[in-house]
């Protein structure tokens, strides 16, 4: 018997599908006999519940639930202790799901292989399985495989706690729970240790390094492959286990990628895939084409009578100029340093209102544009500014996130 574990919160109901894609994935390439063991919280819903039992039963698998706000709700309060960003931002404390595994499943599982639900297993996870651990914590893939360079990405590789060689990503774990059964506590001062240091960018996956990055197995790349490494090198789908990380890795609908296109041929066999799900793709959609009219509708009304004037950058002020037929007496602030937002708000506020300015830059020194500047100076989006990059196509360099709607599935 394989034992494989997926976690997750799911506040809105629509996360399941990411797990049950996971899921049938394995049962599709997986001969031996496998038991699910799903850990999660009351945001597990009835209905969802019995999708991944009928899934299961549909294969002749195995699927089991563990709640921890039944099981170990002193346990989620201690983390939450540890890390309260978790109740306050985007990553809840579902990121941390996976470190209560060895002390929720049976005790008679000595070993399972835990996965991110952002995951497929395009191959026979018996393959993975059958390596053995001996004395180590986890068997998992580095970081440094996947062609990422820890001690410029990591902090606690830059401050040389984990040797950037060791440094490893925790979306695919072999995990031996008969040795991480005795590491309950250490893993607590893990977690402790990363709300101590906000600055540790990750999440679970400091807290795994920072306790287990001597004690590890590494394993070949494909048993937790990059999709942004295959997209970018453009890999045929192989025999694999692909992950989904990272912005450049996202699920979309661009059928002409093969890695969307492999997810999809997964998600469509789940019972998640169903009327419902098309009616909200198309209420979204429908979402999407509202909006243009409505915004075309209110360019049109708020240039009436009004100048132009553009934010745009160096490298793509000829491109603007060409796609919006800026003329030579239209104003082009160029978006160089953090100087320029001064000589925007500057240049807003001598327009007085007789110019609408088309921000173009979605995104100002690598971070996101600072909107907050131009409201705390007292302009208002859609009559003294515009969003100008959403007016672009895919093919004027502004790609189409289909993400969003993968999601509302």
């Amino acid at each position: 018997m394989i034992h494989v574990c997926l976690c997750f919160r799911d506040k809105t109901g629509r996360y399941a599908k990411f797990a049950a894609t996971t899921m049938l994935s394995i049962f599709e390439n997986t001969r031996s006999a496998v038991t699910v063991h799903i850990v999660h919280d009351n945001t597990l819903t009835d209905d969802n519940r019995d999708k991944f039992f009928y899934l299961a039963g549909r294969y002749g698998q195995f699927v089991k639930f563990y709640n921890l706000d039944e099981l170990c709700p002193e346990k989620i309060a201690r983390i939450i202790e540890f890390m309260p960003e978790v109740d306050k931002s985007r990553v809840t404390v579902g990121a941390f799901y996976k470190l209560l595994i060895p002390q929720v499943l049976p005790k008679n599982v000595d070993k399972v292989i835990f996965l991110e639900p952002d995951t497929l297993v395009n191959l026979d996870l018996s393959e993975l399985w059958q390596n053995k651990l001996a004395d180590k914590a986890m068997g998992v893939v580095t970081e440094m495989a996947n062609g990422t360079n820890p001690k410029k990405t990591f902090l606690l590789c830059s401050e040389d706690m984990v040797k950037g060689e060791d440094y490893f990503n925790s979306g695919v774990l072999l995990m031996n729970l008969n040795v991480l059964r005795d590491e309950e506590e250490p893993i607590m001062q893990g977690i402790k240790f990363r709300g101590d240091n906000p600055k540790q960018k990750y999440l679970d996956q400091t807290v795994l390094n920072y306790c287990f990055s001597t004690r590890i197995l590494k394993l070949p790349l494909r048993f937790n492959c990059f999709v942004k490494n295959e997209r970018r090198d453009k890999q045929p789908v192989g025999r694999k286990i692909y992950h989904f990380v990272g912005f450049a890795s996202k699920i979309g609908l661009e059928m002409d990628d093969p890695f969307n296109k492999l997810w999809m041929n997964y998600f469509i066999k789940t019972p998640f895939f169903d009327a419902e799900a098309i009616g909200r793709l198309h209420a979204n959609l429908k979402k999407i084409y509202d909006f243009s009219k409505e915004a075309a509708l209110n360019i049109a009304t708020t240039m009436q009578g009004k100048a132009r004037a553009f934010f745009v950058e160096s490298e793509k002020k000829a491109s603007m100029v060409k796609f919006f037929g800026i003329k030579k007496d239209e104003e082009v602030i160029l978006a160089k340093t953090e100087r320029s937002i001064k000589e925007l708000i500057e240049a807003m506020k001598a327009a007085n209102g007789t110019a609408v300015f088309f921000i173009m830059t979605e995104k100002f020194l690598n971070k996101k544009f600072p909107f907050d500047r131009l409201t705390d100076a007292g302009f208002v989006e859609g009559k003294d500014f515009i969003k100008g990059w959403t007016l672009l196509t895919e093919a004027q360099g502004v790609s189409f996130d289909t993400y969003p709607l993968v999601h509302m599935l």
